[in-house]
């Protein structure tokens, strides 16, 4: 009797689909890579002796409570009307617009009461406007 020999596959790996997904994930990653170019300046700064005069650095605060109730240099307003706000930041800043306009919102507070403080500052021409806010926690 005569067998037929068989003939033996070898095993070979296709490689192919595995470059592939390696090439999909370098693209992947460079795309969603943000790069951040930070660049900072070394000065010497000159050296002068004598003493610091002393500043009246007047400043417009605005406070924003959690209810939307404004105060303005720390006196509360009798209501929170934008016509109300408007006439203390004009009594108190005496037409200076160039002074810091410092709003300061509590987290709860409605977006609409700090944007209509924001609004009131532009009408009135201020241009040096600041938003304060507060350090998170390292604990949360």
């Amino acid at each position: 009797m005569k067998f037929k020999r068989r003939v033996r596959n070898t095993a070979t790996v296709d490689l192919t689909p595995l470059i592939d997904v390696v090439f999909i994930l370098l693209i992947f990653f460079m795309v969603s890579t943000t790069f951040t170019k930070e660049s900072r300046l070394v000065l010497d700064l000159p050296k002068a002796s004598g003493e610091v005069a002393p500043q009246e650095l007047k400043v417009i605060e605005v406070v924003v409570d959690k209810n939307g109730h404004y105060s303005v240099n720390e006196r509360p307003l009798v209501n929170n009307q934008p016509e109300t706000l408007k006439r203390a930041i004009q009594a108190i800043s005496e037409g200076n617009t160039s002074l810091p306009f410092i709003i300061t919102a509590d987290a709860n507070a409605a977006h609409q009461y700090v944007v209509r403080a924001m609004d009131i500052a532009g009408q009135l021409g201020f241009v040096n406007l600041s938003i304060t806010t507060e350090k998170p926690d390292s604990d949360q």
